[in-house]
């Protein structure tokens, strides 16, 4: 029985898949992906450069900063008018023109922006 347990869980699809998400595992994706357009998202527009180097607002204060990817994560470090944002590796999935960055590589807290 424990075994067919365990066997059930690894066929359930997790959120994001059931909310129709797919992962983005590799940095060649992503970034043709966010190549030449803007995350945005109410108040919010960022451009991730396919160099490293992330530029935009938020609420009309500026947004700066550098990413990286590692192990399928997009790995950022940024700046938020005069403050820093704690470097953290995110997980990325992709739904149509949204994609889906969940913080601490894909457990905790997620933000969906849209490419535009």
């Amino acid at each position: 029985m424990k075994h067919f347990v365990l066997f059930a869980l690894m066929l359930t699809p997790s959120a994001a898949l059931a909310d129709g998400f797919s992962p983005v595992v590799e940095k060649r994706e992503f970034v043709k992906l966010v190549s030449g357009k803007a995350l945005t998202r109410f108040g919010i527009s960022l451009n991730v450069s396919p160099e490293g180097a992330i530029k935009g607002s938020a609420f009309g204060t500026p947004v700066t900063g550098s990413w990286r990817w590692q192990g399928g994560l997009f790995c950022r470090d940024m700046t938020y008018g005069n403050t820093e944002i704690a470097a953290n590796c995110q997980l990325v999935e992709r739904k149509g023109n949204t994609l889906r960055f969940t913080s601490d590589a894909g457990k905790g807290d997620s933000a969906d922006l849209r490419l535009k």
